[in-house]
């Protein structure tokens, strides 16, 4: 709108009451409840029934108004009531609620048994002409660990909201908080081992391990969520040395196997060899108490003899003579002559006929 000057030095007033001089009255700008009082009355000229129809069309809006509060929770989601922004209840139970309308409060209605995945160590992108893909991130995935290795370890952090409130107003970014969580544990773990039960035989405690670290962690941050599994999806070596350490793996193999064959053959020969020494030594033990024993009974025996002897010597040195006499002549052809000549005796000696008869003996 351009005003311009009648040329008498007045200007027109922009309200329609004609044109005012210098600084003088002319007309005045309408009062705000003139406007509101205007309105209502083209209203009243536009409803029916004048002033009883605004009173309807008012009392509709205001039912309107209050009904817009209502909400369901089902029985797999959590509401949270936000009163100008700031949490004022959580609702919990399943079933019909009520919030005061907006603008003064508001909820948010999630569910809280779905399953969420956040993948540390890999990205997953999808294309048209490539189709669906994973990328592995190294920046998350290699980890240095207690043997100085650097392994490659991809997993998958599995968990669900527990309650609504904390998840949504304790941390700016939950979703960005479990991941750096995960990622903290998950180094500190593979920092305690060695790399050759990460990637073969120690997996399974190293996720369960994970898995209870990552929530007590959560617990104390307040987040809200339960996490349901650790799940690794690779752990092996970096590319540019997997070949060497599949070399220095089945060399590890190899020795391992040397040595349960070395240690087999041990377990072999050793208690054979124990079991001959023992053997052995009983043998020995067995031979000396019976040359101790024997040794023993002749000392006894001799002692015995000697103390006869010493009490009667010719008894006992003709009894010891004809006892050795007998032992000597016990298995010989014997003849007896008397040395005085005694009668009856043919005083010849059939040599040739006593050789015959032994040579038959025998």
């Amino acid at each position: 709108m351009s005003w311009q000057n009648n040329g008498n030095g007045d200007k027109p007033n922009p309200w329609g009451n004609g044109p005012r001089r210098g600084g003088g009255g002319g007309g005045e700008p309408p009062h705000i409840d003139d406007m509101i009082k205007k309105g209502q009355e083209q209203l009243k000229a536009v409803l029916p029934g004048g002033g009883r129809g605004l009173s309807l069309l008012l009392l509709v809006a205001f039912g309107v108004w209050i009904a817009s509060g209502v909400y369901t929770v089902e029985p797999n989601e959590q509401g949270v009531v936000l009163q100008f922004g700031k949490r004022s209840e959580t609702a919990a139970t399943p079933g019909l609620h009520w919030h005061m309308p907006y603008p003064i409060e508001t909820v948010e209605v999630r569910g809280v048994t779905d399953e969420k995945t956040i993948a540390i160590g890999s990205r997953t992108t999808n294309s048209r002409r490539a189709g669906r893909q994973t990328t592995a991130t190294l920046d998350e995935s290699l980890m240095l660990t207690q043997d100085e290795n650097i392994v490659d370890v991809r997993f998958n952090v599995v968990w669900r909201i527990k309650n609504l409130g904390d998840y949504l107003f304790q941390l700016r970014d939950p979703d960005g908080t479990i991941k750096a969580v995960s990622e903290s544990v998950m180094r500190e773990l593979v920092g305690k081992n060695q790399i050759t039960p990460i990637i073969t035989t120690a997996r399974g405690a190293l996720e369960e391990e994970a898995l209870l670290k990552l929530q007590s962690t959560l617990d104390t941050y307040k987040v809200g969520v339960t996490i349901l599994r650790v799940q690794i999806i690779e752990s092996e070596a970096p590319d540019e040395v997997k070949d060497a350490f599949l070399d220095v793996q089945r060399a590890e193999a190899d020795q391992q196997k040397s040595r349960n064959v070395a240690a087999k053959y041990a377990n072999e020969v050793i208690p054979r060899a124990q079991g001959r020494a023992e053997q052995l030594t009983q043998g020995a033990e067995a031979y000396r108490a019976q040359t101790v024993a024997r040794a023993e009974g002749e000392a006894a025996r001799f002692l015995s003899v000697y103390d006869e002897y010493a009490l009667a010597k010719n008894v006992t040195q003709k009894r010891m003579y004809l006892e050795t006499m007998e032992g000597i002549l016990a298995g010989m052809d014997k003849i007896i002559l008397d040395s005085k000549g005694g009668s009856g005796v043919v005083p010849y000696l059939p040599l040739n006929e006593l050789g015959k008869k032994k040579s038959g003996g025998n």
